[in-house]
């Protein structure tokens, strides 16, 4: 079933030089409760098209749902049932991981109790109780990552955005967040649609792949599908798949560009 369908969404940016076509007709389907890789060079329109299916920017044409909810006409069902979590985080580095917790709580207008309940259950989940207490500003890079997903899960969305989530981690980070996500899907049945630049991270995690370029889908599937139609062998490196689908070399793991 699927729970994320566009048909040409697209979005046209204007600069002093004229119109900048950022996203020029993406079509996907994303289904129940798989982890989709969503991939692409810098300026492929990556982001665009998240900040897009997340409310945060207006398309310039197509049309898209989420989770039965269409883009256009209900932009606060999309909200109700996606949670986002940015490249960038949103966390106060002057407050508590408890506050910070409690205060998306009631920002989604939950009860002070059900808020302070919730904040609890998350942090249990994201191996975050015994940082309950402790200021943001104090946290790690991978704990202050769980926290961001924390706060994306705090009303118990549907599907999980997440841009470029491993960005600036250390290797160790980097697999307890894999294994997060994995745990999202399995335990609890969360659709997660990630953007990222790491091809081991997208061949780790995904179910299917949906590669972009030029703000177009240049091919999808599975990552053992796209490296045999692409890499000769099963066991082909992605990153061979993805210069060969695209022409462009995907970014080290050790830098951290900006996506588009």
């Amino acid at each position: 079933m699927a729970i994320i369908s566009t048909a040409g969404l697209a979005r046209t940016f204007q600069s002093r030089s004229g119109p900048v076509q950022a996203v020029r007709g993406i079509d996907l389907t994303v289904r129940e409760g798989e982890i989709l890789g969503f991939l692409g060079p810098n300026g492929a329109g990556k982001t665009t098209t998240l900040r897009m299916l997340t409310t945060l920017l207006e398309p310039t044409g197509g049309a898209a749902t989420v989770a039965g909810h269409d883009l256009a006409t209900d932009p606060a069902g999309v909200r109700r049932t996606c949670g986002y979590v940015a490249q960038s985080g949103g966390v106060d580095p002057q407050i508590t991981v408890r506050e910070e917790l409690v205060t998306q709580g009631r920002l989604y207008r939950l009860p002070k109790t059900e808020a302070v309940e919730r904040a609890g259950e998350l942090a249990r989940d994201l191996d975050l109780a015994e940082l309950l207490d402790r200021r943001c500003a104090a946290l790690s890079g991978g704990q202050r990552r769980r926290l961001d997903i924390a706060m994306a899960l705090t009303h118990r969305p549907k599907v999980l955005f997440l841009d470029e989530p491993t960005t600036g981690l250390d290797p160790g980070s980097r697999a307890d967040l894999w294994d997060l996500v994995r745990r999202l899907r399995d335990a609890y049945g969360t659709t997660v649609f990630l953007t990222t630049h790491y091809l081991d991270e997208a061949d780790a995690l995904s179910d299917r792949l949906v590669i972009v370029d030029r703000g177009v889908v240049v091919a999808e599937g599975t990552p053992s599908a796209l490296k045999l139609e692409y890499g000769g062998s099963l066991d082909a490196s992605l990153q061979d798949t993805f210069l060969a689908i695209t022409g462009r070399r995907a970014a080290p793991a050790d830098q951290a560009p900006v996506a588009v």
